[in-house]
């Protein structure tokens, strides 16, 4: 992932907090034209990047590749899940074994909009699994990344959640 691409997901809550591109650099006490430098770069100091994330109520995380979103998923895979999601389990440990931060706490994050498992308590666990997973455009991000598609997913653990009870 390029500078610019991290940028363009921390860009919408970089305008709530300071409306502009050079405020955001000078609370991270960086020149206002560092930002228009990263976004043509292909990378950046780590320290820079983890100013800009900071400023804005982000932080920067390695996720492995093996459970990193958009991973290959198996059957089984997916029925290990459906089987976490139907137990009602909201404790994080639990669900840490099934898979990364990011991933679990997105899956938790869409689990709080299905009727019939409780919103606030989901997304707390979402939060406790991966911090700031409930912002919209993070949780956009794990949408586009996840190998869990709703579409497909939400109705089978419909059917799911009967069995498992």
């Amino acid at each position: 992932m390029t500078p610019a691409a991290l940028l363009e997901q921390l860009r919408p809550a970089a305008v709530r907090l300071f409306g502009n591109d050079r405020r955001w650099a000078q609370a991270c006490n960086l020149p206002p034209e560092t930002l228009s430098r990263l976004r043509k770069r292909e990378s950046c100091d780590l320290r820079t990047l983890a100013a800009l994330a900071s400023a804005v109520g982000y932080t920067l995380a390695v996720t492995p590749v093996s459970s990193a979103p958009g991973a290959p998923f198996g059957r089984s895979g997916e029925e290990e899940l459906l089987d976490l999601c139907a137990s009602g389990s909201l404790d994080a440990a639990v669900w840490r074994k099934h898979g990364e931060g990011f991933f679990m706490g997105g899956l938790a994050a869409m689990l709080a909009s299905v009727r019939g498992f409780d919103r606030r308590r989901y997304l707390a666990l979402a939060e406790a699994l991966h911090p700031g997973i409930t912002q919209p455009e993070v949780f956009e991000f794990w949408l586009q990344k996840s190998p869990v598609r709703p579409a497909r997913f939400l109705p089978m653990l419909e059917r799911w959640r009967p069995v498992a009870a």
